[in-house]
């Protein structure tokens, strides 16, 4: 059985007609997926901007998003839970396929022989926090394991994300457009 973190909450601010700041949503985020062929694994998109400089006032279009990149000259956060790694080489394969048939077409794959499944690249700088439990960032030539509390500050390199650890773990990201 998978064990399924708390779901994300929400809170979205903006300036009334007069000028005061107040609480617009609050509550769960309106994009949340799943793959049904890797229970546990979910995606919390929570905002995202079209442009840099974004507007303040700039509406919400997350229900929009879609693969892992942010639109062009744009921004996105996201929250993902990650189940712990199947020890089965192929039921990995087949959940790493499955995330990426599904959810992030839009990553560049060429995966090596030998390679973890995973292994994916975008062109964005990612500000990547730990929130809870642990993963391991698998780059081409070394890994490390990330804790809650780390950040990792991905740079369009090649990577993957390992969950050994056998409880389910939550980090967040926002992907920053970039060249």
């Amino acid at each position: 059985m998978i064990t399924q973190l708390e779901p994300i909450r929400r809170v979205v601010t903006h300036d009334d007609a007069q000028g005061r700041s107040r609480i617009l949503e609050d509550g769960p985020s309106p994009a949340v997926r799943v793959v049904q062929e890797r229970p546990g694994y979910r995606v919390t998109n929570l905002w995202r901007t079209g442009a840099s400089p974004s507007l303040i006032t700039e509406p919400d279009s997350i229900c929009e998003h879609v693969g892992v990149s942010p639109p062009p000259q744009g921004t996105v956060l996201r929250i993902i839970d990650i189940p712990p790694e199947p020890k089965d080489p192929q039921e990995l394969q087949r959940a790493m396929e499955a995330t990426f048939s599904n959810m992030y077409r839009d990553a560049h794959r060429e995966i090596k022989p030998g390679e973890h499944p995973g292994m994916h690249r975008t062109q964005t700088v990612d500000y990547a926090l730990m929130l809870q439990g642990e993963l391991v960032a698998i780059m081409d030539e070394e890994e490390t394991v990330l804790r809650a509390g780390d950040v990792l500050i991905q740079r369009g390199t090649n990577h993957a994300w390992a969950n050994r650890s056998g409880h389910p773990a939550r980090i967040a990201f926002i992907l920053i457009d970039a060249q």
